[in-house]
């Protein structure tokens, strides 16, 4: 792995209260562990040595127990846009000073069992600004967002899907700097939003993975999530 990776644990994670009204959602337990430190964990032994947390609410706490990354083997940097927060978007464009000319971006409440290194080879050869990785979905974990065919991600639209999508965001992405930092506006932008008009432009790149992925955004996945970390015997 030669790209950093950002991840966006920001949000206030309203779909998690009572739980996350105390404590940021990367730092809720799974299986006997902060969910951010298993997403460390992993993202070392993907070979991955730097990582900038966007953080938002409560972001303060993620410090105390991250720090600077060293006990998880990382360097761990971060970036703030708490009390305005900037959206996915706007938070990543705040962090490009940390970060490299390109970068892989990851959700603060996503655990993929994925080969990181395969997704950055990918994105790398691709030509393309930007990278989305994509699963066949069908409406199963969340509504498909993505026409995907013969390896090429026609539109992804999280807004407005349309009947034919059936693939959805795997949750992690790479981008190049420059792309965020030609977004003018000082507000807050998502994302989802600039992944859209790349899609509709043919420049995002897309990397079809067949492993279902894990999800602490709502009390469902944590449960979940948890229970794929016991059954490894994780807890």
């Amino acid at each position: 792995m030669k790209l950093p990776v950002a991840i966006l644990a920001g949000g206030l994670a309203t779909r998690l209260k009572p739980i996350t009204e105390r404590i940021p959602k990367a730092l809720v337990d799974v299986a006997g562990e902060p969910f951010i430190l298993r997403q460390l964990a992993y993202l070392r032994g993907q070979g991955v040595t730097r990582v900038v947390m966007c953080v938002g609410f409560l972001g303060e706490q993620i410090r105390d127990v991250v720090g600077d990354g060293s006990a998880s083997g990382l360097s761990v940097s971060y970036s703030q846009d708490w009390p305005k927060l900037l959206g996915t978007g706007g938070a990543l464009k705040q962090a490009l000073p940390l970060l490299d000319s390109q970068f892989l971006v990851l959700y603060g409440d996503s655990y993929l069992p994925i080969d990181f290194n395969a997704v950055e080879d990918r994105f790398l050869n691709s030509g393309k600004p930007a990278l989305m990785t994509v699963q066949r979905n069908a409406d199963q974990w969340d509504k498909s967002n993505v026409l995907f065919s013969d390896d090429v991600i026609v539109e992804y639209n999280k807004r407005v899907p349309t009947p034919d999508m059936q693939h959805i965001d795997y949750g992690l992405g790479a981008i190049s700097a420059d792309i965020l930092a030609a977004e003018q506006s000082d507000e807050a932008f998502d994302l989802a939003d600039v992944y859209h008009r790349l899609s509709l432009a043919g420049q995002l790149a897309g990397f079809e993975v067949q492993e279902r992925f894990y999800e602490i955004g709502s009390h469902k996945g944590l449960a979940e999530a948890a229970d794929y970390f016991r059954g490894r015997g994780e807890s």
